[in-house]
């Protein structure tokens, strides 16, 4: 639930390229390293990512305006990458 609607996020191949170029970062390892210090601004970058890779576009494009609580965006992102493994 993200912005009072249940959305799909998804990490994709251009939603982890995304997150890298978005991030500063290149590889696997170096991107590891930096998820584990995201600014509120960073977080924003990976979310973006992953609800594009999910063909949520819309939201992706509006996050700067929209209700999304910190918690459900930082938790969203974990079962994420989660799922993902």
């Amino acid at each position: 639930m993200l912005a009072g609607a249940e959305r799909r996020l998804c990490l994709t191949l251009g939603a982890l390229a995304e997150i890298e170029t978005g991030l500063g970062v290149s590889g696997i390892a170096a991107l590891g390293a930096r998820m584990r210090v995201l600014s509120a601004g960073d977080l924003m970058i990976v979310l973006a990512a992953l609800l594009r890779g999910g063909g949520e576009a819309g939201l992706a494009d509006d996050l700067d305006r929209a209700a999304v609580d910190p918690r459900e965006a930082a938790g969203a992102v974990a079962r994420a990458f989660a799922a993902a493994a």
